[in-house]
């Protein structure tokens, strides 16, 4: 199974710059609502693996502009998990002009595990469990794999 989910949303006047164009610091919010949903969606809520101890913050943010979304513009958020580690998340993003179809940004987050003091942390099993069957690029699936081994031979 993929991990990947598309949200629409519109550009906000307050997340505009004085040319209209959707301000560049706004893009990693539109990250961040395509991450919580595409979460949402596998069955994950933030809030309660919060609760539950597991802070997730971005710990690493790569963005490229390639057009700009205008005030009032509706753009596609598509987020998808891309790899991941016993402490680590990495999703990458595309935003797209749902009028055109033309992407106006992609980028990638890496997000660390961390427990409420701070302090590094495995993530949750049940997190852990659900991430191993998912489908990730042959990259990231050929690293996992030889991260697999490495700890097998260490056992």
């Amino acid at each position: 199974m993929q991990a990947r989910n598309t949200t629409r949303t519109r550009v906000l006047y307050c997340e505009t710059d004085c040319m209209g164009r959707a301000w560049h610091g706004t893009y990693l919010s539109y990250f961040e609502v395509g991450r919580v949903e595409l979460m949402r969606e596998l069955g994950f809520d933030y809030a309660q693996l919060e609760r539950d101890g597991c802070y997730l913050p971005v710990f690493e943010a790569h963005l490229k502009y390639l057009a700009p979304a205008f005030f009032d513009d509706e753009i596609e958020i598509t987020s998808r998990v891309a790899d991941f580690s016993y402490v680590r998340l990495t999703y990458e993003y595309e935003v797209r002009r749902v009028r055109d179809g033309v992407k106006c940004a992609e980028g990638r987050t890496v997000l660390a595990a961390v427990d409420p003091d701070g302090e590094p942390r495995k993530l949750p099993a049940d997190l852990r469990a659900f991430l191993i069957g998912l489908e990730l690029p042959p990259e990231q699936e050929r690293r996992r794999r030889m991260r697999s081994l490495r700890t097998r031979e260490k056992e």
